[in-house]
């Protein structure tokens, strides 16, 4: 098992910049590969960045891309995103999944958080 707790998420104006966490614990962290989805309100929920269990290789939805910095610290059991140039569209809870494989697929990960809210306002 692994259990994963996100904090970071908060409100913040358009333009401004966030940085989520998530802290993992339980199982070897070091051999997962990590990554964040974001639901919004009405909507499914979505991949935004993923990190292989070295770091070495990521991938981000076009959405984010070149706004979003995902990261990871295997020392600290931590996975970040740097979330930066924040719109109102990036509004939504923010989740932190664990799995086997790099993926995009959210079915691909076997752990999840419990999410933090993200609210960006114009």
């Amino acid at each position: 098992q692994v259990q994963l707790i996100e904090s970071g998420g908060g409100l913040v104006q358009t333009g401004g910049s966030l940085r989520l966490s998530c802290a993992a614990s339980g199982r070897a962290f070091s051999g997962y590969a990590m990554g964040w989805f974001r639901q919004a309100p009405g909507k499914e929920r979505e991949f935004v960045a993923a990190i292989s269990w070295s770091g070495g290789s990521t991938d981000y939805a076009d959405s984010v891309k070149g706004r979003f910095t995902i990261s990871r610290d295997n020392a600290r059991n931590t996975v970040y995103l740097q979330m930066n140039s924040l719109q109102p569209e990036d509004t939504a809870v923010y989740y932190c999944a664990a799995g086997r494989v790099l993926s995009r697929r959210r079915y691909a990960y076997d752990y999840w958080g419990q999410g933090t809210q993200v609210t960006v306002s114009s």
